[in-house]
C-alpha cells in the first residue's frame, strides 16, 4: 500500500502529460489552483529528498575510499601465501565437487525505502532470475523493500535474518558473514552469491552477481601475479594455515561491507537522481498549470464582461 505522499511523488515522476491531460477536461479554476498547490508541496517534498541523498552519497562514497585500502591488502596478503604456499587444506576452499545437488544462499540486497526509480526493482528482478535455475536456494535479504517482496511470494528465507541497509557498518557486516560462514562450514549451503547493485558511475548503475563462497585459489593467485611480482623472501609465522584461519573471515567481513556500502551508495545515487527528475517534472507541470490557470481567468473575466454588456444592451 501506497501513502498519500508516495501516491503524489509517483504522479509528478510519470511526467506532465498526465496531470495536464486531466486539466484539460476540467474547467473548475478552483480545481486547478488545488493542484497548483499540491504540485509545489510535493515540489517541497522530491527537493528535499534529493538533497537528503546527495548528502548521504558524499558521505558513502567517503566510508567506501576510507575502508577499500584495507580490504584490498587482506586479500593481497591472502593471494601472497597462496604463492608461496602449496595447496592448503582449508574449509573456505572447498568446492565440494563430491556433491551433488548443491545448496546456494544468495545475498540479496535491496533497498529499505521506495522512490529510488528502478534501483529495488533491477534487483529483485535479477535475484529471480538467478532463482529459476535453483528454486530450493537459501535468500538472506538486508532491505525491507526485498524481505516484503520475497515474503509475498512464499520464497525460501533464512530465519531472523533481518538487518537494514541504511548507513552500513562493519559491525553488522561481520554479523551476516559470520552467519554465512557458519552455514558453509556445516554444509546448510556450499555455494554463497551476493547480489548486490554496483555503481559503474553516477549515471550507470548495475545490478550484479558475485560469488562469495568458496573462495577460488586460482582466481585469487592470478591477481596477484598480474597486480606484481611475487616477494620469495616473506614468511609466515606460525603457519600459513593458521594465518588463513584469521584472515579468511576477516575477507569475507570485508567483501560483505564493501558490497552494502556500495549498495547503500548506489541506492542514495538512484534516489538523488529519481527525486532530480520529480523536481524537474514538477517544475514543467507548474509552468503549464499557471498557464491554464491564467487562460481559465482570463475566460472567466472575458464571460463576465460579455454578460455585463449584454444585460446593459437589454436594458437599453
Amino acid at each position: 500500500m501506497l501513502n498519500s505522499v508516495q501516491c503524489t511523488v509517483y504522479s509528478v515522476q510519470l511526467g506532465p502529460k498526465l496531470i495536464i491531460k486531466w486539466v484539460k477536461q476540467m474547467a473548475s479554476m478552483r480545481e486547478i489552483k488545488l493542484r497548483i498547490k499540491s504540485v509545489k508541496e510535493t515540489r517541497q517534498i522530491t527537493n528535499a529528498m534529493k538533497l537528503i541523498s546527495a548528502a548521504k552519497l558524499k558521505k558513502a562514497r567517503q566510508q567506501l575510499e576510507e575502508t577499500l585500502p584495507y580490504f584490498d591488502k587482506v586479500k593481497t596478503t591472502i593471494a601472497d601465501i597462496l604463492l608461496h604456499s602449496g595447496n592448503i587444506d582449508n574449509t573456505f576452499f572447498d568446492i565440494r565437487k563430491e556433491k551433488e545437488n548443491k545448496k546456494k544462499g544468495y545475498v540479496v540486497i535491496t533497498g529499505d525505502k521506495g522512490l529510488a526509480g528502478g534501483y529495488n526493482h533491477n534487483i529483485l528482478k535479477l535475484a529471480e532470475k538467478e532463482l529459476e535455475s535453483s528454486p530450493d536456494s537459501i535468500l538472506f535479504i538486508p532491505g525491507i523493500t526485498g524481505r516484503n517482496y520475497f515474503t509475498r511470494k512464499g520464497c525460501n528465507m533464512a530465519k531472523d535474518f533481518d538487518y537494514p541497509v541504511q548507513n552500513p557498518t562493519v559491525y553488522r557486516a561481520r554479523e551476516i558473514a559470520d552467519i554465512l560462514l557458519d552455514m558453509f562450514k556445516k554444509g546448510e549451503v556450499d555455494e554463497v552469491y551476493v547480489i548486490y547493485t554496483k555503481m559503474i558511475s553516477s549515471i550507470r548503475l548495475e545490478p550484479e552477481v558475485m560469488k562469495l563462497l568458496p573462495l577460488n585459489m586460482e582466481a585469487l593467485r592470478e591477481d596477484l601475479k598480474e597486480s606484481r611480482p611475487v616477494d620469495e623472501s616473506l614468511v609466515y609465522e606460525p603457519s600459513p594455515k593458521a594465518v588463513f584461519d584469521v584472515l579468511i573471515p576477516k575477507y569475507v567481513k570485508g567483501i560483505m561491507y564493501g558490497t552494502l556500502v556500495e549498495a547503500f551508495t548506489s541506492e542514495q545515487n538512484a534516489r538523488m537522481t529519481a527525486m532530480d527528475n520529480a523536481t524537474s517534472n514538477a517544475d514543467e507541470v507548474l509552468q503549464k498549470l499557471n498557464l491554464y490557470y491564467n487562460r481559465a481567468r482570463q475566460a472567466s473575466i472575458t464571460q463576465e464582461i460579455t454578460e455585463i454588456v449584454g444585460g446593459a444592451a437589454a436594458l437599453q
